[in-house]
């Protein structure tokens, strides 16, 4: 598992606990929860906010960057942004995840910087920004910072010889890369219709991964191949995207070179957005 263990308790700061034994499908409270393997639940479960480190930009901010944990093997967890899912100070708040996955089945265990939070260059050093999640009697925050034991490589590693792929939501658009990301043209469908995403992915490696959910959204989306490879790494990858309720979406997708080995040395991938207006269709 290459320690992700020891990844879950670094991520979370500023909670000591205790262990207990609970029945099955029992919530943990938090006094009594400590975070190794044996504190997951099929279902019912809190999420953890992680603050996985930030990066400076080239006109002088920077991006805090957060992740998740979720306690939960199978159940996938929507929390609405608001009081139980809220990025402080206010003019943060907004572009996290509504929706949270289960732990992956993959050796990494957890998701990573899977959104950003763009602070001034006069952000001082002690500020913080703070994700907070409750679910239920569960609830955790973590603070965001630009402490220097936090920098993060971006978009490149020279220790590790890694960069993150260059995506691009049109075969001749725009070209990305890096945590911090790009938000492609809205798309529309009507519920139950499939929408063909497309990804193109340039890489020195010898493939990309590709990782597709939903990102905020109120009702299920299905999406064909949430994982798959990009092989030779230089070419395009599609899936299908299904919606059951109409409403406005956010769609997030992952590039990487190796999602194990690349995810737990924090260094390099590049995210992506894709908003999606769904209609109630014909009646």
């Amino acid at each position: 598992m290459r320690g992700w263990r020891s990844l879950i308790g670094l991520g979370i700061l500023g909670l000591l606990m205790a262990s207990a034994e609970p029945a099955a499908g029992q919530v943990i409270s938090l006094e009594n929860r400590t975070f190794d393997e044996q504190t997951l639940r099929p279902r019912g479960q809190g999420i953890i906010p992680i603050f996985d480190g930030w990066y400076r930009n080239v006109d002088g901010s920077s991006d805090i960057c957060f992740g998740y944990y979720s306690l939960n093997t199978e159940e996938a967890v929507d929390i609405p942004i608001g009081s139980a899912n809220v990025v402080d100070p206010a003019e943060f708040n907004g572009g996290q995840p509504t929706h949270f996955d289960p732990v992956p089945e993959t050796p990494y265990r957890r998701y990573y910087c899977v959104f950003t939070v763009t602070v001034p260059s006069g952000f001082g050093r002690r500020q913080e920004v703070v994700w907070t999640i409750e679910r239920g009697t569960a609830r955790a925050s973590t603070p965001g910072h630009l402490h220097p034991d936090y920098v993060l490589d971006e978009p490149d590693s020279d220790g590790r010889a890694e960069s993150a792929p260059t995506l691009r939501f049109e075969e001749n658009g725009p070209g990305f890369r890096g945590r911090s990301g790009r938000t492609a043209a809205g798309r529309t469908v009507a519920v139950g219709e499939p929408l063909e995403l497309t990804v193109w992915a340039e890489h020195g490696g010898e493939r990309s991964w590709l990782g597709w959910t939903k990102h905020q959204g109120p009702g299920d989306v299905t999406i064909t191949a949430p994982e798959l490879w990009v092989e030779p790494a230089e070419g395009s990858a599609t899936v299908t995207a299904t919606f059951d309720q109409p409403g406005d979406y956010l769609l997030r997708v992952q590039g990487i070179d190796d999602p194990v080995e690349d995810f737990e040395f924090h260094c390099c991938w590049t995210n992506g957005y894709v908003p999606v207006t769904v209609t109630a269709g014909a009646r």
